[in-house]
């Protein structure tokens, strides 16, 4: 346990660093097309693979949960159809708790 709060705090430490070199770089470095690229697309691949570590491993083990995946096809057809934020997440509750209800 003392290495995952070692690797906790070392990660910390780098998105700090990560910030705050962001923080001290020149505008000029900022505005190249990569850069902003890279800034644009790191947050979605970072939300991306918390989503699929949450939808698929549980008590650290890969698995398929029929009504976790059920609330997550109704969150992607509410963004597919442009709805809120708010909107997308309750979708996505109610058909996962639907889901559990009736497949027990």
């Amino acid at each position: 346990m003392t290495t995952l709060w070692w690797a906790i705090a070392l990660v910390c430490l780098g998105c700090y660093a990560l910030k705050l070199a962001g923080l001290a770089m020149p505008r000029k470095v900022l505005d190249q097309p990569l850069v902003r690229r890279f800034a644009e697309l790191v947050p979605v691949a970072l939300l991306a693979a918390l989503v699929a570590v949450q939808m698929f491993s549980a008590n650290g083990e890969l698995t398929f949960d029929l009504p976790r995946t059920a609330g997550l096809g109704a969150a992607v057809i509410a963004l597919l159809l442009r709805a809120p934020f708010l909107v997308v997440l309750a979708a996505a509750a109610v058909v996962t708790a639907l889901a559990r209800l009736i497949l027990g």
